[in-house]
């Protein structure tokens, strides 16, 4: 963990935040400015800079990182089967929108409509 990282705050208690989930690896909350019913962040608990800079060491967490989203996306409201779904969004680098310096996935969905940024 970094000891400046908003993330990293977030992710071992020193900021607060509506945790979704946690486990040794990962942690999970909700966006505090959500765009759609559903919308939380999937962080490495490792500090991650951005997609650009992950390794094979990091397959493990990632992999667990997409088996965990459809669990974690039911479980906080989305709809299953081809009729629900959600989006999953990771912005990587400046110029892709990232705005917080660690890896995230947004987990977005809920019932329609809800606005696409």
């Amino acid at each position: 963990m970094s000891d400046n990282c908003l993330f990293c705050k977030i992710s071992r208690g020193d900021i607060p935040s509506r945790k979704v989930y946690e486990d040794d690896e990962l942690y999970a909350f909700h966006d505090i400015h959500p765009i759609a019913p559903v919308h939380f962040l999937v962080v490495p608990k490792r500090h991650i800079t951005s997609l650009q800079d992950v390794s094979q060491e990091d397959a493990g967490v990632l992999g667990r990182m997409t088996v965990l989203l459809p669990q974690l996306a039911l479980e906080q409201g989305c709809r299953p089967g081809p009729e629900g779904g959600f989006r999953v969004m990771v912005n990587n680098g400046a110029d892709g929108g990232q705005e917080v310096p660690h890896l995230h996935y947004h987990v977005i969905g809920g019932p329609r409509p809800w606005k696409r940024d």
